[in-house]
Formats: structure tokens, C-alpha cells, sequence
């Protein structure tokens, strides 16, 4: 999908069936406390019951026996210390609602992040594919954290719902015409508020996606600034993030806008008209009886408590639709069905010789363009299968679906003769150990990247894996030796050491298969010849896939078979294949006169 079939999927509101459907779910999280949502509703309304008593008493005070001159010093007293009891009761109970709403949103928000945390973990390679990496994160950080402000809001709806009622109770109350009055300002500031919701969502849901397309932009500087620099990119990327940013910025005049027209303003002027209103009625010449100054101050008191939820509410519409656009993207996220590879898992089943059998397998990446077309072939125990062809030939292909990264929709794959979808996940990962050409290393130190943080695996059995793949030799010559510092992706090391790590890392979890994705491709040869002196331990008693770019890595292959177009065109040891002098042959006689060269 390009920019411009994005930008006018952006450009469009968000229906109001579907905000209320996304605000139902967002309620979802919150219902999961419901402790410290009781507590803080059951506060939220005891308030608005002291906001409507407080002026009443005031009321009582002045038209009987202040305008009336009969208030004693005890009386006077006495009141004063009932409005200003009411005040700090309001403040304590107050404070108490706030501070389990503010307990209860941070739980739901903890709980949200949690839970798309894990969907991303459970999703497959291909969404990873589709999304870049930096919409992802503001996923995970800038729109979950727009979660919190709408939860601030929430409470702040709840409390305002409980205020306007109140109010409107204690106007009618107070005078019912002046109450119905009042009330035909309600259909007003609704229809405000859908009209609000209707510009806003599509300007927030640009918003978003345009700060999702910035971070984007910045997660590919950061990482690609050495080949920006290389090639003297620096202008073409500051040109396109300035683009970015412009619109960015543009998308947030029109916020403004919006909100300077339909927010504070307008509630301000409603509130003001409907002020004059009711001081217009009450000291209308018709009026029959003269109305008390204390009902007067009442009223407008109440009128002050009806409107000024409204506009605090009306202000911060902004963070609620912020938070019903967030809601969407994050729930685009958790409806995501692109899991990885589902197992039919039978209990009890392991992997214990480690046979391998394609049989007619097939596969597409997008369902409609095949890339492997009807692979056959078998791997005995402890042999060594050998993989080549040209770039696109499918051979990562076949390590992607044997690896259960991606399902292939025809054929079978049988390790030890079972369905490899029969068994458990867990057996899997436990018993095929793959090496990647472009290995990555986490922010820690040697110990933690080759261990992966699991317990079960001990120093001596990490230091016996490093010594294995020649890995030792300069772990052991750096500071802290393996407990050195590991950067970010192990920038302060070279690939081949990092690649050596990543041997290690593999064979310290002692897996049966094990399967190599051009593991020495981008090494150079001096550090190949370790890695070559390593995997030859390494292989022993394992059965073992090797995706090679050179081919004198996998001349002692037990097999190999030659890939082109997704097809296995050759078959057989190195010898046979050479002494068919057909395609092998003559990629190895390339790469010989290359090296001749």
C-alpha cells in the first residue's frame, strides 16, 4: 500500500458506532479493577451529593436569617463551620476518588502494555515483514501512553456525569422552569460534542500515523547512519524527515483549530447565554412573588456546576479522541490474526534421532506467487545436508518453514517420521538450533548473550561451548573476558566474533538439528577457519542444514542439492555433482576463477 492510499485511509473519521465500540474495549482493561474503580466512583458521587448541598445550605442561610436579619453569632458560627466541615470532607473524599482512579488507570495501562507485548510475540514473521519496526514501538510506547491520558479523562467524564446530574436535580429543586430551561442547553452541548467527535478523530488518527511514520523515519536513521554517511544521504533523509515533520506540524494547526472553534469558547458562551437566561426570568416584572436572593445564588451556582463539567469535559475531548484513535491502533495490533505457525501438539512426543523429509512441500510468502515448488528430499541422522543456488532461489525459504516461521500451505515435512506439526513449540526450539548470517547480540555481556537468560545453563557449560566454536580465543583476551560489556548489537565487535558467539549461543542448548543460514558468509578467512575447525565439532552427531554461499564450506556434505527458482534442479555429494559438471558445477568453477582472480 503506498503513501497515498494511507494518507486517505488517515484522512477518514472514525464512525461513532465504531468509537463506542473501541471505547467498550477499552473499558475492558479497566473492569479487571474493579476495586479501585468502585472506590473512586462511590467518591465521585458522594462529591457531586457536597457540591449540591453546600450552595443549598448557603441558600438556607441567607433567605432565612440573613436577609432577614435574625442570625445570631452562634448561627453565623455555626454555618460557617458547616460549609467549611462540607469543604474539607469534599477535599479528603476527593482526594481519595483521584487517587484510585489515577491506581486503576495505571493497573489498566500496565495491563494493556503487557498484553501487546505478548500478541507481538505471538504474531508471525510476516507481520513483521509488512510493519517497520519503528511503528511498531510507537504502538507500544507513544499510543499506550495516550491510554493514560484517556483514563485521566475517563475519570474526568465520570465525575462531570455525576456533577451535570446533581446540578440538574438541584435546579429543579431549586425552580422547575428555570430547570427546564436550563435543560434545553443539554441537546445543545451534545450535539457539540458528536459534532467535535466527528472532526477530531480524523485529525488525531492522521496525527497518529504521521508521529508513527516520524519514528519510523528515526529508527532507520539511527541504525542506517553509517551507509548514510557512506553514501552522503544526510541531505536526502534531513529533506524527508523536515516533509515529515511539516506535515506533522500542519496536521496539529488543524487540531487547533478544531478545538479553538468547538471546545472552551463555545461552552463559555453557552454558559454565559444560559446565566443571562435564568437572571432574566427570575427578575422578569411578570414574576408573581419576589424570588429570594439566596435561591438566585443558589441557582447560579448550579448553573456554574452544570457547565463547567461540560467544559472541562468539552477541553478535554482532545486527549479522548487522542485516546479512541490510540485504542484503534492498538487493537489493530491485538485483532491481528497473522499468528505465527499453529502446532496440533501431542504431548509426550521429542525429537530424538533427528531425521529430516520434505516430501512435495510447497510455499508462498503472500498466498498467490509460489516459492518453493514441490521441494523432496531426506536427511539421516547425523548427516549433513548442503544447500545452494543463487540469490531468490528459495534457499532461506526452506529453513523458514522447517523452522515453523512461516507455514507452507502444501506437502509434509517428518522429523524422526512425525509430522513436524505435531509437535510441541517448545520441542522445537529446543532441538533445531539455527545460526544466522547477520547474528544479533543484546545489550548485556557475553554471558547473558550466549546463556539468553536461561537459568538451566551453567557458566562451565558456556565456557565449554566458546572453547567448542573457537570462541574463547578473544573472549578471553577482552576486559571482564565473558563478563565484558556487550553494546547494542555488539557494535564494539567484529563479525566474525559475533558470529562466533552466535555458535555458541546455538550449541550450549545441545540441539539435534542443527542449521546453518550462511553462518560464514560475511566472515573473513582467516576467522572462517575457526569456524570451519568449530562446526566440524559441532556437527557430530547432529543432523545438520547448511545454507552456503561458499562451496567449499559444505564439500564434506553428506548431500546437496542445488535450488533454482524455488526448484530442486541437482542432487548428490560435491564429486557427483562436479562430475555432472551442470549447474554446481558451474557455480563452484565461478567461484574458483573468482578466487583465482
Amino acid at each position: 500500500m503506498n503513501n497515498e492510499e494511507n494518507e486517505s485511509i488517515w484522512a477518514k473519521a472514525i464512525p461513532f458506532k465504531e468509537q463506542v465500540q473501541i471505547f467498550k474495549r477499552l473499558m475492558g482493561f479497566v473492569k479487571k479493577f474493579k476495586f479501585e474503580m468502585l472506590i473512586a466512583l462511590i467518591g465521585a458521587f458522594l462529591v457531586s451529593v457536597i457540591n449540591m448541598a453546600l450552595p443549598f445550605g448557603l441558600q438556607y442561610f441567607l433567605d432565612n436569617f440573613l436577609i432577614k436579619q435574625s442570625a445570631t453569632v452562634q448561627i453565623i458560627v455555626f454555618a460557617g463551620f458547616m460549609y467549611a466541615l462540607g469543604s474539607i470532607l469534599k477535599a479528603a473524599i476527593q482526594f481519595t476518588y483521584e487517587y484510585f482512579f489515577a491506581l486503576g488507570s495505571e493497573k489498566s495501562l500496565e495491563r494493556v502494555r503487557v498484553e501487546l507485548y505478548q500478541k507481538l510475540h505471538r504474531l508471525g514473521m510476516r507481520y513483521f515483514d509488512q510493519n517497520p519496526a519503528g511503528s511498531i514501538v510507537s504502538r507500544v510506547t507513544n499510543d499506550t501512553m495516550t491510554l493514560s491520558n484517556f483514563l485521566a479523562v475517563l475519570a474526568s467524564v465520570v465525575i462531570s456525569f455525576f456533577s451535570i446530574i446533581s446540578a440538574l436535580v438541584a435546579m429543579f429543586m431549586t425552580n422547575t422552569t428555570a430547570g427546564f430551561l436550563m435543560l434545553l442547553f443539554l441537546p445543545i452541548m451534545l450535539f457539540i460534542i458528536w459534532l467535535y467527535s466527528q472532526k477530531s478523530s480524523k485529525l488525531y488518527r492522521n496525527y497518529r500515523e504521521r508521529l508513527s511514520r516520524i519514528n519510523t523515519n528515526l529508527n532507520e536513521s539511527i541504525e542506517g547512519v553509517s551507509l548514510i554517511q557512506q553514501f552522503k544521504q544526510e541531505e536526502r533523509m534531513e529533506n524527508e524527515f523536515e516533509n515529515e515533520n511539516g506535515a506533522l506540524m500542519r496536521t496539529r494547526f488543524n487540531m487547533i483549530k478544531v478545538n479553538s472553534l468547538l471546545l472552551s469558547p463555545l461552552t463559555s458562551l453557552l454558559y454565559s447565554i444560559a446565566l443571562s437566561v435564568s437572571l432574566m426570568y427570575f427578575g422578569f416584572p411578570l414574576q408573581k412573588t419576589f424570588v429570594p436572593a439566596g435561591i438566585v445564588y443558589a441557582f447560579s451556582q448550579y448553573i456554574s456546576q452544570f457547565f463547567n463539567p461540560i467544559s472541562t469535559m468539552m477541553d478535554q475531548m482532545t486527549l479522548f479522541q487522542d485516546g479512541i484513535v490510540a485504542g484503534k491502533r492498538i487493537f489493530n495490533i491485538l485483532d491481528d490474526t497473522q499468528y505465527e505457525p499453529q502446532q496440533n501438539a501431542e504431548k509426550g512426543l521429542t525429537i530424538n534421532k533427528g531425521k529430516i523429509e520434505f516430501k512435495h512441500v510447497s510455499f508462498s510468502y503472500d498466498g498467490k506467487n509460489e516459492i518453493l515448488h514441490d521441494i523432496n528430499f531426506t536427511v539421516n541422522p547425523g548427516e549433513t545436508l548442503g544447500i545452494v543456488g543463487h540469490t531468490g532461489s528459495g534457499k532461506s525459504s526452506i529453513i523458514n518453514v522447517m523452522m515453523r516461521f512461516y507455514d507452507f500451505h502444501k506437502g509434509q515435512i517428518l522429523i524422526d517420521g512425525v509430522d513436524i506439526k505435531k509437535y510441541p513449540k517448545e520441542e522445537l526450539r529446543k532441538k533445531l538450533g539455527l545460526v544466522l548470517q547477520e547474528p544479533f547480540m543484546f545489550y548485556g555481556d557475553i554471558v547473558s548473550n550466549i546463556r539468553l537468560y536461561n537459568k538451566n545453563i551453567t557458566d562451565e557449560q558456556i565456557k565449554k561451548a566458546a572453547e567448542t566454536v573457537q570462541a574463547d580465543r578473544f573472549i578471553e583476551e577482552m576486559p571482564g573476558k565473558y563478563h565484558a560489556k556487550v553494546m547494542e548489537n555488539g557494535v564494539e565487535l567484529s563479525q566474525g566474533e559475533r558470529q562466533l558467539i552466535s555458535f555458541a549461543r546455538t550449541l550450549v542448548t545441545d540441539p539435534k538439528i542443527l542449521v546453518l543460514d550462511e553462518a560464514t558468509a560475511n566472515v573473513d578467512t582467516e576467522t572462517e577457519t575457526m569456524i570451519q575447525k568449530g562446526l566440524k565439532t559441532l556437527r557430530k552427531g547432529r543432523t545438520t542444514l547448511a545454507i552456503a554461499h561458499r562451496l567449499s564450506t559444505i564439500a564434506d556434505a553428506d548431500q546437496i542439492i542445488v535450488l533454482d527458482k524455488g526448484r530442486i534442479v541437482e542432487k548428490g555429494t560435491h564429486d557427483e555433482l562436479l562430475a555432472k559438471k551442470g549447474y554446481y558445477y558451474k557455480l563452484y568453477t565461478l567461484q574458483n576463477s573468482e578466487g583465482k582472480e
